[in-house]
């Protein structure tokens, strides 16, 4: 069984909580008693040949839990590949990377590979782009329609708080990118305070909604089918017009702010990474917070903060 295999076999097993793992240890086996004979003793059975070993550590299935497991559904592609692929990660992500930018049925055949790298040089990115994902602040849950909804005192404070924080960081901001509704347009208002001079921009993109149904389910949320099929292509949209490494024509590194929604942000990280973004989930943010994601020239993504309020007092934080 190769090592991929038992890790997605494994993951199968943890995922219907049915598999019981036993630690092995890794390393030399165990001498045998008699001058270490390998020969069979008559009537035994024949030996069966030995597994390959596993990477130090690993805690494998035992025969019983693998063939229970084999039933269970295909593994995603992020758990279990295929060799000699390079690793799991999609240099054309965001669909520009510079060969996939070229025709190459055009290419020059008199000056062949020379005029090859300069046009691949003409789409290479040369700048790094800084995401600063802001969730909204606090805001008033028994509000009926969205302008009812407007900051709490609370959430005002906050948002002064987050601009504050912004501000400290002595970045030259480019831009502020805000989701339309109240509660985001509230929070860029004050945040916007602290950064004068610094461009804002609404958009309905980034709006609130369920960008792909979660896995594993929660009960107490559930939103109908529709609503992941129309938020769902709308939140894809957002991560594809605004989440991208820079354009070639960038020279300097940017900074750029988007005030947004909790759902909006998790969707938009686990697409960043290059995560199931089905386990969007499966974190959690709080109001006001900031979360840093770094786009290199390479299209490589970092992330360098995921909802930080550290900079909020105790009594401040809030994650409604």
């Amino acid at each position: 069984m190769s090592f991929r295999r038992a890790l997605a076999l494994a993951a199968c097993g943890l995922a219907g909580g049915s598999v019981l793992f036993s630690a092995v240890a890794v390393g030399k086996p165990p001498a045998r008693s008699g001058g270490g004979d390998s020969e069979p003793r008559p009537g035994a059975a024949a030996a069966v040949p030995a597994a390959p070993a596993a990477p130090q550590g690993l805690l494998l299935l035992p025969p019983a839990a693998a063939a229970a497991a084999a039933s269970c559904p295909p593994a995603a592609g992020w758990i279990e590949r295929a060799g000699g692929t390079g690793g799991y990660w999609d240099s054309n992500w965001d669909r520009r990377e510079p060969l996939a930018l070229i025709n190459l049925k055009k290419k020059n055949e008199e000056t062949g590979e020379e005029e090859l790298a300069s046009r691949l040089d003409h789409c290479k990115a040369k700048a790094t782009r800084h995401i600063f994902l802001i969730r909204h602040s606090q805001y008033n849950l028994d509000g009926r329609a969205d302008k009812d909804r407007t900051l709490t005192p609370l959430g005002r404070e906050q948002a002064e708080l987050t601009g504050r924080r912004l501000a400290s960081l002595g970045l030259k901001f480019d831009q502020i990118i805000h989701s339309s509704m109240t509660r985001a347009t509230e929070t860029t208002e004050i945040i916007s305070k602290y950064l004068p001079g610094v461009k804002k921009i609404s958009t309905d993109l980034l709006r609130e909604g369920a960008p792909i149904e979660p896995d594993p389910p929660v009960s107490h949320w559930k939103p109908e089918a529709v609503q992941y099929y129309e938020d769902g292509a709308r939140i894809e949209a957002a991560f594809r017009n605004f989440i991208h490494r820079a354009d070639a024509k960038q020279e300097e590194d940017s900074y750029e702010i988007f005030v947004c929604h909790a759902n909006v942000i998790r969707y938009i990280v686990c697409r960043a990474l290059q995560f199931p973004p089905e386990g969007w989930l499966r974190m959690s943010l709080n109001n006001g917070s900031i979360t840093h994601l770094v786009i290199r020239p390479n299209g490589r993504v970092a992330l360098r903060t995921l909802g930080d309020t550290g900079f909020m007092p105790p009594d401040k934080i809030t994650r409604t």
